[in-house]
């Protein structure tokens, strides 16, 4: 099987590369192939997988190429990991916001908005480029943020495009842990869109375990989301938000803390790619990555536990082989709604347990959401719109609307000043006028 992986000199593009070598399903992936423009970062990826490959029986051909329908062409499966702008967009997008007195995260408010606004072109044209030399090929897509991008990329791939994100499944593994149960017995009660959705239920056996953890302060307080938002409010909300959902709950707090992730990882990344490419390197610097992870919410270092949340390569290659082998998986999926949650449209992409085999993905039915919970989906599902209308009409006008109506933009005026400044420092966002 052939997978193509767009943005192939990325620094996570080992995770997945470690998780074919340990692969032996029937139908694996013989051979990988990266994709990315920059050939001086597909080279330092391409020696750490080499070193990774030594001794390791069977494992995928390797090749990388900058160009793109080279690599489109006989793909059976398509990771889509770009980052258009680079760490520098990043960077550039935390202290726009900073200086506007706005959150700035990469996918949450003014900074999510403004990686949006100029990702959502370039990945429809991604797309429409695999309709047209791989249009059997499965798209999954990790781009961020992955909500808007997958339902940008539906446009023209329709079902073939898939959005993932190891957010639920990381929370649902702290949860099981500290329920003392294995999540794969479990069943998840998650709703919502990407970054922004809340675990409502575990079951197991018929039997909802959660309100048994809400109702132990220690337990719930033993993990990441529990310390982050605190038990009385998880209790007050009868439920456990990704933990994204804190740039929400606790706006003042997260815009006071100045935390700036962008710049800290293009430094790190930068003494990476341009020191000595080897395996040993990329660990030492993934391993300050993961722990250095939402730092700002946190007083002390990050528990080694919260570290293990079954990584978004892991949920890749479930996701992959349920579809190749015809098997039968239930994974939580970014998928158009359909008629799954009845306060959005049926094109409208949401984040909820799906039922995966060899058709592809499709929601299941979920309650629906409490009446805070689908406010706030329902006003960032109108932020996704303004987002797409600007990206198909270049229109400055639909690019100032994502900006204000966001929650996290707090100000009309704001939103101007955002418009004004993410154009003059984005050539990637030249396109609105």
């Amino acid at each position: 099987m052939r997978l193509v992986i767009l943005g192939g000199g990325g620094f996570r593009v080992p995770l997945v590369h470690r998780a074919l070598l340990a692969d032996r399903t029937p139908g694996r992936v013989t051979e990988l192939v990266l994709h990315d423009l920059d050939a001086k970062r597909l080279d330092a990826i391409g020696r750490v997988l080499a070193e990774r490959s030594e001794g390791v029986p069977d494992a995928p051909v390797v090749t990388a190429t900058t160009d793109l329908d080279e690599a489109l062409r006989g793909a059976d499966f398509v990771f889509s990991a770009i980052r258009v702008g680079g760490l520098e967009g990043r960077a550039t997008d935390e202290r726009i916001a900073r200086e506007q007195g706005v959150l700035g995260q990469e996918t949450v408010g003014a900074g999510g908005v403004a990686y949006a606004l100029r990702t959502v072109p370039v990945a429809v044209r991604i797309a429409r480029r695999i309709a047209a030399i791989a249009p059997r090929a499965w798209v999954i897509n990790f781009t961020n943020p992955a909500g808007v991008v997958t339902e940008a990329m539906s446009h023209h791939l329709g079902d073939r495009v898939i959005g993932i994100c190891d957010s639920p499944v990381g929370l649902g593994r702290r949860v099981a842990r500290a329920l003392g149960v294995d999540l794969d017995t479990a069943w998840p009660d998650y709703v919502g869109l990407n970054h922004l959705g809340w675990l409502r239920g575990l079951r197991v056996g018929g039997e909802d375990l959660l309100p048994r953890l809400l109702a132990d302060p220690v337990k719930l307080e033993s993990f990441e989301e529990g310390r982050l938002f605190g038990a009385d409010w998880l209790r007050a909300l009868g439920a456990i938000p990704n933990e994204y959902l804190h740039y929400y709950y606790d706006t003042r707090e997260a815009v006071a803390s100045g935390a700036e992730r962008g710049a800290f990882l293009l430094e790190q990344q930068r003494k990476f790619y341009e020191g000595e490419a080897s395996f040993r390197n990329w660990d030492r610097t993934r391993l300050e990555r993961e722990a250095t992870y939402m730092a700002e919410t946190r007083e002390d270092e990050r528990d080694s536990g919260d570290l293990d949340g079954g990584g978004y390569e892991q949920v890749a290659l479930a996701l992959m082989h349920a579809i190749a082998n015809d098997r039968r998986a239930t994974l939580i999926l970014n998928v158009p709604n359909g008629s799954t949650l009845s306060i959005l449209d049926s094109e409208a992409v949401v984040e909820v347990p799906s039922l995966v085999d060899g058709n592809g993905a499709r929601p299941l039915s979920v309650s629906p959401l409490a009446d805070h919970a689908a406010g706030l989906v329902t006003s960032v599902k109108a932020v996704d719109r303004a987002i797409l209308a600007a990206a198909s009409s270049g229109s400055r006008a639909d690019a100032f609307k994502a900006f204000a109506l966001h929650p996290l933009v707090d100000s009309v005026g704001i939103a101007r000043g955002l418009v004004d400044g993410y154009r003059a420092h984005h050539p990637g966002l030249a396109y609105l006028s």
